[in-house]
């Protein structure tokens, strides 16, 4: 996995060098400054410079970025992966909260882009419970990267206290990952390369798709349910990040999970275990779990009505592994762990006619 984190940091090398470009020092003022510096110095005159001040609108309002970010902290999911894939390193970060955790409180592709980049202790916050406003402000940042979170406009207002605050466009939750990417390289002042780094993910997911002809027709959904109650369990919803995904694999959306989402703004819905018989479409489904969930499910009389669920083509997410956190994907979660995604995905594909 540790080439597949270089080699999307090189590959972005390139394009920052002929495109917009910004630094970070990191927490302990690093080696990294004078690189970051020198960068900066040199990126002033390229062609596609940044014009500042740069205005990015969200469901708060709109910030203002007066200057060049030069500190830059991330909050919520995913987010430092954006600068981190662009070279920049974060002088703080939320904790990973899910999945496979390094000891450094952080997924495996960012820990080890942070190394990559020349920083071994990485800044972490602990905000499970709430952002820890006096570590962040701490960290002195100038500005604060949040594209996909569940930022409130309290927080949203308390953060932009300390620095300026790029949080999501419209809905909480709801922001795809190239959404994620482009955003958060707005907020650095490096849009351009943002985009250009999604097409050259959006190319290589094509690419391994191709490969897993298996997929096309499939329709298949994400989903929630918990091992110890089956009367209500929950659907993601195709504007959430988990199901948009699977679209970008090759499936298709079943049409009872679009029904479910009708025009609301959700990223999930609630269902009753009595109302199964609208997801009689599923042939697939993803589901946080392991295999006594499945066990559980396929000796339930209404939920093993499910076609996915009867015929096992369930991929299983156990809660500790890197797959239940690159589900949800970021510009560094593809890439490191889309192999071994399409393969379980795969497996569950040959289970679809019994």
């Amino acid at each position: 996995m540790k080439k597949k984190i270089v080699s999307v940091i090189l590959g972005i090398t390139m394009i920052v060098g002929v495109l917009s470009g910004c630094g970070s020092k990191t927490g302990s003022e690093n080696n990294n400054t004078t690189a970051n510096e020198e960068h900066n110095d040199s990126s002033d005159n390229v062609t596609g410079e940044t014009q500042y001040p740069v205005t990015i609108t969200h469901a708060y309002g709109e910030t203002v970025i007066e200057s060049k970010p030069e500190r830059v902290v991330t909050l919520g999911w995913g987010n430092q992966d954006t600068a981190l894939a662009l070279g920049i390193v974060p002088v703080g970060v939320s904790a990973a909260n899910y999945g496979y955790v390094t000891e450094h409180k952080l997924h495996e592709w960012t820990d080890e882009a942070f190394l990559e980049l020349g920083e071994s202790e990485p800044n972490v916050f602990d905000d499970t419970d709430g952002y820890d406003y006096e570590a962040i402000s701490d960290a002195a940042p100038d500005v604060i990267l949040a594209a996909y979170s569940g930022m409130t406009e309290e927080e949203y207002n308390t953060l932009s206290e300390i620095a300026p605050v790029v949080p999501f466009e419209e809905t909480a939750w709801k922001t795809s990952w190239r959404e994620q990417t482009i955003r958060n390289a707005e907020g650095l002042g490096m849009k351009e390369a943002g985009e250009e780094l999604v097409k050259q993910t959006e190319d290589m997911i094509a690419e391994k798709v191709s490969e897993h002809p298996e997929f096309k027709g499939v329709k298949a959904g994400f989903f929630w349910i918990s091992a110890d109650d089956f009367s209500t369990f929950y659907a993601y919803l195709p504007a959430d990040p988990r199901a948009s995904y699977l679209q970008d694999l090759g499936f298709e959306l079943p049409k009872s999970i679009k029904n479910l989402a009708g025009g609301g703004s959700d990223f999930s819905v609630t269902l009753s275990r009595e109302s199964v018989e609208a997801l009689s479409d599923i042939d697939l489904m993803v589901v946080y779990g392991d295999e006594e969930l499945l066990k559980a499910l396929q000796a339930d009389k209404i939920m093993s009505e499910i076609p996915a669920i009867k015929n096992g083509a369930v991929v299983l997410l156990d809660s500790t592994s890197r797959l239940a956190a690159s589900t949800t994907p970021s510009i560094l979660s593809i890439p490191a762990t889309i192999d071994e995604y399409l393969d379980v995905l795969s497996e569950a594909c040959g289970k679809i006619n019994g």
